[in-house]
């Protein structure tokens, strides 16, 4: 099970950091991604880091604003937003691969978490 966190309202500019918790799998073995949705729009992948975090993927939309990590120890993945623009507004959702390396595309994880809204106001 994913379970995600860390969303809420922010100004444009403002930062704010997501976290995906697993239980029920070991992380180390997983690559984690997150995917963000907004209303009337198709999910998109954001962001995906691989099983030993020494790869990470970024869509062009987020790159430079954004960053990924984890911390298998505490079988946990981030992702950091910073300069965030009302256009980030959306359900951020994490999700998991069953392999170490980072799908190419980004699409068709093996397990779904549950949202958390990010909301940035003009």
């Amino acid at each position: 099970q994913l379970q995600a966190s860390g969303g809420g309202l922010v100004q444009a500019g403002g930062s704010l950091r997501l976290s995906c918790a697993a239980s029920g799998i070991t992380m180390d073995y997983y690559a984690i991604g997150w995917f963000r949705q907004a209303p009337g729009k198709e999910r998109e992948g954001v962001s995906c880091i691989s099983g030993s975090g020494g790869a990470s993927y970024y869509a062009d939309s987020v790159k430079g604003r954004f960053t990924i990590s984890r911390d298998n120890a505490k079988n946990t993945v981030y992702l950091q937003m910073n300069l965030l623009k009302p256009e980030d507004t959306a359900v951020y959702y994490c999700a998991a691969w069953r392999r170490l390396s980072i799908p190419t595309p980004v699409i068709n994880p093996d397990q779904w978490g549950q949202g958390t809204q990010v909301t940035v106001s003009s």
